[in-house]
């Protein structure tokens, strides 16, 4: 069957009519293709993303700080308690050495903080019968103009004449051969008192050693008490109790207790039987039979 010319102008009209529609309905916005996203929804999502890094952001900030506070609270208390390790060292490495060793404590406070200081000394005599340092250790806290820090400074000395140098040390006095060194910083609590009996000293001068002593420390955030003076709270200190000579004869008493025995209650006593056998401690005894 054949195509006639009117049958193909008809088609071609019938194509060149639809691609028009087409055209114009894509002009006007018509056409039923999916478009990309608007402004609006754009915002909108850049916003809501930006909330919610904002908050991780926050949640991460807070979590980082709270993991640096107990970092550098347990790093505090570690120095302090390895200071506090350091202190009995020095006791037990010089007093262990000989009986001439001297001790002496003071307590004071520096701009409002509580410091202490600790004075280990070892003598010996020369062949003149003199008297000599032989070796002195020096703890004491001071305030620290230098830094921003407001706290106390721990510095330890070691001197005497065996860690002396014969060439460079000859013609200094003995203040000037003690060298400070610095421990450690931001302390706001040191003391050092004696235990006597049931109360404490906070000055030790005698020439006899005391029986012990009680080293506290702390880092933590100082208040100001009724007096004037600075002071930390009691869960933020960090207490030792030192003694000074662990191979010391110790005497101890022992107390007699009495028993106060009741009327009619004797002790019990093993008696023997007729056939030989003997009353168990617990059995209460027979009475004996009275005969008519």
């Amino acid at each position: 069957m054949g195509i006639d010319g009117k049958s193909t102008i008809g088609v071609l009209i019938a194509m060149r009519s639809g691609g028009t529609e087409y055209n114009m309905k894509k002009a006007f916005g018509t056409s039923r293709a999916r478009t990309g996203f608007s402004l609006a929804e754009v915002i909108t999502s850049l916003t809501i993303g930006s909330m919610v890094l904002v908050a991780v952001l926050v949640v991460y900030n807070r979590a980082e700080r709270s993991a640096a506070a107990v970092t550098r609270k347990l790093d505090s208390s570690r120095l302090l308690y390895e200071v506090m390790q350091r202190i009995a060292e020095d006791l037990d490495g010089i007093i262990a050495t000989g009986p001439d060793t001297k001790i002496s404590i003071e307590n004071k406070f520096e701009n409002g903080f509580p410091t202490a200081r600790l004075t280990i000394t070892r003598t010996i005599f020369n062949s003149r019968n003199q008297e000599q340092t032989f070796e002195k250790i020096v703890w004491q806290a001071n305030y620290d103009f230098e830094s921003g820090v407001d706290g106390l400074v721990l510095y330890r000395s070691h001197s005497g004449i065996a860690m002396e140098d014969k060439l460079l040390e000859k013609n200094l006095n003995n203040w000037e051969r003690e060298l400070f060194v610095p421990i450690c910083a931001g302390i706001t609590f040191f003391r050092i008192k004696v235990p006597w009996g049931e109360t404490y000293l906070d000055k030790w001068t005698s020439t006899s050693l005391p029986p012990g002593i009680e080293v506290t420390l702390s880092a933590g955030e100082p208040f100001k008490t009724v007096g004037g003076t600075l002071d930390v709270p009691e869960e933020e200190k960090i207490i030792r109790t030192i003694a000074i000579d662990r191979t010391r004869k110790m005497k101890f008493t022992v107390e007699k207790r009495e028993f106060a025995e009741d009327e009619g209650e004797k002790e019990q006593t093993n008696e023997p039987l007729p056939d030989g056998e003997k009353t168990q401690p617990d059995s209460p005894k027979k009475p004996k039979e009275v005969k008519r």
